[in-house]
């Protein structure tokens, strides 16, 4: 920490230094340019004649042919942007940020507004994107992603402020949706595919200690906590759909950062004489170097790096390709004096490539419909070797390589102004290399366990369908109605996922949401991997039960009320150890033969109150109250690992002007259960023994920490400047990690969250 403490200060110093330069006053402020598009947010058809305004100014404009627009020399500072069009429900966008000598983009989705009664009345709103999303649907812009205190530009932390969002660890972003774990998760990239976006993944699981996604190619991000639709199959819990932005199509620009993720830079430029762009990132860690540096003995950090790039082409006005890849590579090596020192379970060497690229033709069919089709490619290669800390015995030895061949195709048509049909396909060619092995000598109740070796090649391959109805029998209600079909090769099964989605709308501010699902999803096959009969284990499957209401108070304040509750079946059990749960365990490692017994249940009440940018005040306030439980082979229901019962957290933000923001996070959980050690059994094996009497028994204290930010911004004549100070657990207080056993000292010892961590950042653009 004091390493990180030294290098804050270095850039204060930079910042400061810098601080001198001279801006230009309000009698002369620099411009920028704000440039759009609006479309059908159904059918993708470009609007005509659309009416834009920038509100609280005198400056508008009309969409071209092309549903295009621009607002030239606006002055610098936040916006917001009023978009109308007859027909169409209207829609306020927040945080249009100009910035000297840039081109603003703008993309703007107007839902078709079926509300044409006398009694009921459609006003300008901020959250008309969502309307007619399920249930437990939430958006985040890029603007609200990058400011959020707590998050450091990782998209996933800005989701620890969601009630549907259990809080595990600050050091780590996994998302545990609605009592669920994280390997029920999954995330998209412009329609693509990826099983993880963060550095240092777990295999076959979705978190990781740092996201990979550079914040600044967002655009929007659409996060489904619960009854997603058809069009998202073999996941359990949530469904995270990630929009990146289009770069510069008039002209070069760029950008250097450094932060506490590390520092890089983004380039932006046209291609084609405007058809097309580029948008291209590349970013390092910079701690290893700090580290070495400083000759600080046996302290290591980790090195990873990552890049990242989107081309569009315009093909024909009705035809676009887009190629994306995202690829990360983790370097790790602590020594066992590094891990005694620092209170680590395991050291050892890591290594992990992983990478996605995609391309995919977005087609629009005259004005009734369009199609995304994509071929994708992924790859994940694990070499790691873990060693116990505490015993310096071989633990795992995980030399992996996942590669995957996708084809997705998505086709969505309205027939009419109450019919909307989407339909699709999609494939995947996988091929697995495992050399493995578990050396671990007994398991985690202290029996023993023979090692195991795994070395073969599988190579499978994925099948899906859909078929997804949504009708409005009036102009108050809608209902959809669709079905999904699966096949693994691998188990040579085939599912159905029947859903179901009902809203209606009780007053102009008011509505009522119903859905429930059948989801299914395939085990691991790195769990199936390790012993043939594992291969007849049944797919996980969970039904969704969830209603929903929503009000709005204001135009840009909403008020929700959501409860659920998922029933899940055929989860693995492993009968050498009948209470433990073991997909709640973040290392699916050395089982045998296993069963497919297991049951899970999650019900809870969310509610949540949003209030978006209007003026000058920004906020989030959310509660919510559930309970997590499973039933393994033992008969008796017990809590699961994620179970934190109660969750409360608050978020907001004030703008005086347009160069300041501040802002704050406050988050409250309940102490997640654990199991405590048997002390005699861990001090006899040198390593932790949990109490098989008490599995999920015991609960750690309640987590609290707050999060404090302020943003700077300065604009020069033909350049940008972003400084950013967030200070993390800002009151520093001791949140439990996890307990284990302290070979070294004989005794039972703690590992803490992070405290105290100031977190900076610094963003130039020319």
């Amino acid at each position: 920490m004091k390493y990180l403490n030294l290098l804050f200060f270095c850039i204060l110093c930079q910042f400061f230094l810098l601080f001198p330069l001279r801006s230009y006053g309000e009698a002369t402020p620099p411009t920028g340019v704000i440039r759009g598009e609006v479309a059908d947010a159904v059918t993708r058809a470009p609007l005509i004649g659309a009416n834009i305004m920038l509100m609280d100014t005198e400056s508008g404009a009309a969409t071209d042919e092309t549903g295009k627009f621009v607002l030239p020399q606006v002055p610098v500072g936040s916006y917001r942007l009023k978009c109308t069009y007859i027909g169409y429900a209207p829609i306020i966008t927040t945080d249009i940020i100009v910035k000297s000598a840039r081109t603003t983009t703008v993309e703007i989705e107007l839902t078709p507004s079926p509300l044409r009664s006398e009694a009921l009345t459609i006003t300008a709103g901020y959250f008309s994107r969502i309307e007619d999303e399920p249930v437990g649907t939430a958006n985040f812009s890029n603007e609200e992603i990058r400011r959020a205190p707590g998050s450091g530009g990782d998209v996933s932390r800005i989701l620890f402020s969601l009630p549907s969002v259990a809080k595990v660890n600050d050091q780590s972003n996994q998302l545990i949706v609605r009592g669920g774990n994280p390997m029920e998760n999954t995330f998209f990239i412009d329609h693509i595919e990826v099983p993880n976006i963060n550095h240092f993944p777990t295999a076959a699981s979705s978190g990781g200690p740092i996201g990979m996604v550079n914040v600044d190619f967002i655009r929007d991000v659409t996060f489904y906590t619960g009854g997603f639709p058809v069009q998202y199959g073999d996941k359990l819990s949530s469904v995270m759909d990630i929009a990146f932005r289009e770069g510069n199509r008039e002209e070069f620009a760029g950008q250097l950062d450094l932060n506490f993720a590390g520092f890089g830079g983004v380039v932006e430029s046209p291609l084609w004489d405007g058809r097309g762009s580029l948008l291209l990132s590349v970013r390092r860690s910079y701690l290893d170097l700090v580290v070495k540096t400083l000759d600080v003995g046996s302290t290591v950090a980790p090195r990873y790096g990552d890049l990242q790039g989107k081309v569009v082409l315009d093909v024909s006005p009705n035809q676009k390709l887009s190629l994306i890849s995202l690829i990360g590579d983790d370097h790790n090596s602590p020594d066992r004096e590094t891990g005694l020192e620092n209170k680590m379970l395991y050291y050892g060497n890591q290594d992990i490539l992983q990478g996605t690229t995609g391309l995919n033709w977005r087609a629009l069919w005259a004005k009734n419909g369009y199609s995304n089709t994509s071929l994708a490619y992924t790859s994940e290669r694990f070499s790691e070797d873990f060693y116990e800390t505490s015993t310096a015995a071989p633990w795992i030895r995980n030399h992996s390589r996942e590669q995957t061949l996708k084809f997705r195709n998505e086709n969505h048509i309205r027939f009419m102004d109450r019919l909307l049909m989407e339909f699709g396909a999609e494939a995947k060619y996988l091929i697995s290399e495992y050399d493995n092995f578990y050396g671990t000598p007994t398991n985690a109740l202290g029996h023993p366990v023979p090692a195991l070796s795994v070395d073969n090649q599988i190579t499978t391959q994925k099948a899906g369908g859909y078929l997804d109805f949504m009708i409005q029998p009036t102009l108050r209600s809608s209902l959809g109605l669709g079905v999904r079909g699966d096949y693994f090769s691998y188990t040579d099964r085939i599912i159905l996922s029947p859903r179901a989605a009902f809203t209606y709308r009780l007053t102009d501010r008011t509505k009522l949401d119903l859905s429930t699902g059948i989801f299914y999803q395939n085990l691991p096959l790195l769990l199936l991997a390790q012993h043939p009969e594992n291969r007849d284990l049944k797919d996980l499957r969970a039904v969704h039960y969830i209603v929903g209401i929503e009000h709005l108070l204001t135009p840009n304040t909403r008020l929700t009320l959501d409860l659920y509750r998922k029933d899940y079946r055929h989860f693995p059990l492993d009968p050498e150890q009948p209470g433990v749960f073991i997909l709640d365990d973040d290392q699916l490692a050395n089982y045998g033969i296993l069963t497919d017994g297991g049951q899970a249940r999650s019900q809870g009440i969310e509610m949540m109150l949003q209030k978006k940018l209007a003026t000058d005040f920004y906020g989030l306030a959310s509660v919510s109250v559930f309970r997590s439980q499973y039933k393994g082979l033992s008969g008796v229901w017990k809590d699961r690992k994620y179970d934190n019962r109660v969750m409360f957290s608050i978020e907001g933000g004030y703008k005086p002007n347009r160069n300041w923001e501040c802002s704050l996070r406050w988050l409250y959980a309940g102490g997640p259960p654990y199991t405590p050690l048997d002390i005699p059994a861990s001090m006899e094996n040198h390593r932790d023994v949990l109490d098989e009497n008490r599995i999920n028994e015991a609960r750690y204290p309640d987590y609290h920490s707050m999060n404090v930010r302020v943003d700077r911004r300065f604009n020069f004549r033909d350049t940008n400047l972003i400084f950013y100070l967030s200070i993390w657990n800002a009151y520093d207080h001791k949140n439990v990690a996890t307990h284990f056993w302290n070979d070294q000292e004989q005794k039972q010892d703690v590992i803490y969250q992070w405290r105290i961590l100031p977190i900076f950042g610094l963003e130039y653009e020319f």
